[in-house]
């Protein structure tokens, strides 16, 4: 919890056991409004095996702002942020989903896992869901799950990082992703 008692990044597994898309939750993000709120403003899970820029992005854009439950930006900003890095919006939902070039990883608007949930209380609501699926059909590599009242720009944050086309430093590869990942061998 942060100093001021607004901010929440807690690893979870073996408090809060759940899933998403079969892979068990590691970590949990929240936000409160205030204080003394019961309920979070919003959360975000993640599975572990979400590339730790990604994540590690986002949280220094959570912990930089001054109202973590404050909504900037719609929904739009998120699918901005895949399109300026190449990911093409899918033809069928060009306004609630975009996959990477190779259609290994999916950022998607849904209706969010039961266990996803914010201050929010409808049922019906939107949250932004991701996972990496190098093999069609295959076990996910991971998943994140974005409650319906997660900031867009937040998630656009995620969604930028995740994204990026810069190289990134890997001791070993998941084995399902050979073939979909370039490997260069540092000197």
């Amino acid at each position: 919890m942060s100093p001021d008692g607004l901010r929440g990044a807690e690893w979870i597994r073996a408090a809060y056991p759940f899933e998403l898309g079969g892979l068990p939750v590691a970590w949990q993000l929240s936000a409160r409004a205030r204080t003394d709120a019961v309920m979070t403003e919003w959360t975000a899970y993640f599975t572990e095996g979400v590339p730790h820029e990604a994540l590690t992005d986002l949280v220094v854009e959570f912990d930089a702002r001054a109202e973590p439950g404050q909504s900037i930006g719609e929904a739009e900003r998120v699918l901005s942020a895949l399109s300026a890095r190449g990911w093409p919006r899918d033809i069928d939902r060009p306004n609630g989903a975009a996959t990477d070039p190779s259609f290994s990883t999916t950022f998607s608007l849904e209706t969010v896992p039961s266990l996803v949930h914010d201050a929010d209380p409808r049922d019906d609501l939107l949250g932004w869901q991701a996972w990496a699926e190098p093999v069609p059909g295959a076990t996910y590599l991971w998943c994140a799950s974005f409650s319906p009242s997660t900031p867009p720009d937040l998630v656009a944050a995620f969604a930028s990082s995740l994204a990026s086309s810069v190289p990134v430093r890997r001791r070993t590869l998941p084995e399902p992703a050979a073939g979909h990942l370039t490997v260069v061998r540092a000197i």
